[in-house]
């Protein structure tokens, strides 16, 4: 049943992302940034811990996650160290999504030719 649920949010995200794509001027970027602010909204009212407990890998793979790791960082680091451990928790949370991003890009940038 777990694997149904995380299918099925996991595709219904996908699936309202590519109909505001489909349907507005909207950038892949805009989208992208929109569904991470979402993301750290849903955190900060407390909803998507409870989605990450209902749907499980279909809610931690998307990057409204990226959202909800970044504000679940700084609220722990602000709790350990004021202003400046806000900062210096959310460098080191966030820093192995952003690294690997790179990385990755730049593996699949060197093996596939871009389109013109």
């Amino acid at each position: 049943m777990m694997y149904l649920k995380a299918f099925l949010f996991a595709g219904t995200v996908c699936l309202i992302c590519q109909l505001v794509l489909d349907n507005t001027k909207l950038t892949p970027g805009h989208i992208t940034s929109a569904v991470t602010v979402i993301g750290a909204i849903l955190s900060f009212l407390g909803i998507y811990d409870k989605i990450v407990l209902c749907c499980g890998a279909g809610a931690t793979t998307l990057i409204a996650n990226f959202g909800h790791m970044l504000y679940q960082a700084g609220i722990a680091g602000y709790a350990e160290g004021g202003v400046l451990g806000l900062f210096s928790n959310l460098l080191c949370s966030s820093g192995i999504a952003i690294v690997s991003v790179v990385v990755f890009s730049f593996v699949f940038a060197m093996i596939f030719k871009a389109r013109d």
